[in-house]
């Protein structure tokens, strides 16, 4: 083996491993990343649309449009968001009609 040396060390710069009879300190950074699944989840809300749109949007893919004026695709289990405030002092102005029973979220 004469004539060959070591590979270098991986670990010789870990900043875990005390470097000399004092030790050192080393700060270790750690970048946190949070997925988020679309812009604005923080302010999601149920809306109010009516079922037979929301029926026509799982077969055709089309957005709808809630009483507050959000266009998008429903995908997501409503129960899971509190119910749109904005919807619901609309809804709660309209007058009591036939299909009164239509309101979804």
């Amino acid at each position: 083996m004469n004539g060959m040396s070591m590979p270098p060390d991986p670990f010789d710069n870990d900043p875990g491993m005390p470097q000399g009879p004092g030790g050192s300190t080393a700060t270790l950074e750690r970048t946190e990343q949070r997925e988020q699944l679309e812009p604005g989840d923080a302010e999601r809300f149920a809306h109010y649309v009516r079922k037979e749109k929301i029926l026509e949007s799982a077969l055709s893919g089309e957005p709808v449009i809630a009483l507050c004026g959000k266009v998008w695709v429903p995908g997501r289990d409503p129960n899971k968001f509190p119910v749109c405030p904005e919807c619901k002092a609309i809804y709660d102005g309209l007058r009591p009609g036939k299909d009164d029973g239509n309101k979804d979220q």
